[in-house]
């Protein structure tokens, strides 16, 4: 594992639109903090990825169905948004006033399947949320082959977690990055073999990387992580979703 890494965060990219060139974009900023380095992971935030893939819906245009107003009244949201929800969603684990928890058709399991409006520009009275990207792992792949240099690509999201306040990254896209670190069978520093000990590491990436992007309006929607090559490998966001059947909370 890696005794030092640097965070550069990305400032300047300018507000991605739908059809945008993000990797190009991207590569540009990365050029103006002086280029990528062999080994670099680059961490993108999700809601530019969406962006550029054009995965606005405006309420204007959903009518909701029945389940939709039907759980939109124990959740007390806009029907509108809960049929857009249930649209993206597999099933629904939990839900309460204020408060529906799904599991994606990604298979992450998180609040309104990751759809929100926050820094979504609105415009001629359009209401529109933001979707997850079609395929997080394609979209990291893309940023990658375009980056002329050996690195990963990581693409990050803000969930809540269960059993802990606030929220914190974590990867839905990886691209060239090791997702998993399987530890088990290994030694600890006794000589005991682990039995249990797996790292997340694209979601570590995703979470150092967060602490210099922020959530909110801090414009620095990318950044470098630089000195964790040794992270660098084959991988899949979906590798970082637990099967069911060894799901124990639910």
């Amino acid at each position: 594992m890696p005794q030092r890494l640097e965070v550069i965060g990305l400032s300047g990219l300018p507000e991605v639109r739908a059809g945008d060139d993000l990797p190009g974009l991207l590569r540009q900023a990365a050029d103006a903090a002086g280029g990528f380095s062999e080994g670099d992971i680059l961490v993108v935030a999700q809601k530019i990825v969406s962006k550029a893939e054009n995965r606005f819906v405006d309420l204007r245009t959903v009518t909701p169905g029945e389940r939709a107003i039907r759980v939109a009244r124990h959740c007390d949201k806009d029907p509108r948004q809960v049929e857009v929800i249930l649209s993206e969603s597999t099933e629904i684990v939990r839900h309460r006033p204020g408060v529906l928890i799904v599991r994606h058709r990604l298979g992450h399991v998180l609040a309104n399947a990751g759809i929100d409006a926050s820094n979504v520009p609105q415009r001629d009275g359009s209401e529109f949320v933001l979707l997850l990207p079609r395929d997080p792992d394609a979209s990291a792949e893309a940023i990658r082959r375009s980056a002329g240099a050996r690195i990963g690509v990581v693409i990050n999201d803000s969930p809540g977690r269960a059993w802990r306040a606030g929220s914190v990254g974590i990867a839905i896209g990886c691209a060239g990055v090791k997702t998993v670190a399987d530890l088990r069978g290994q030694t600890d520093r006794d000589g005991r073999t682990m039995q249990a000990s797996e790292l997340a590491i694209a979601d570590e990436l995703a979470a150092a990387a967060s602490i210099v992007m922020g959530q909110a309006a801090e414009g620095v929607p990318a950044a470098i992580v630089r000195g964790a090559g040794d992270m660098l490998g084959e991988g899949r966001a979906a590798d970082l979703v637990r099967d069911r059947e060894m799901d124990l909370f639910r």
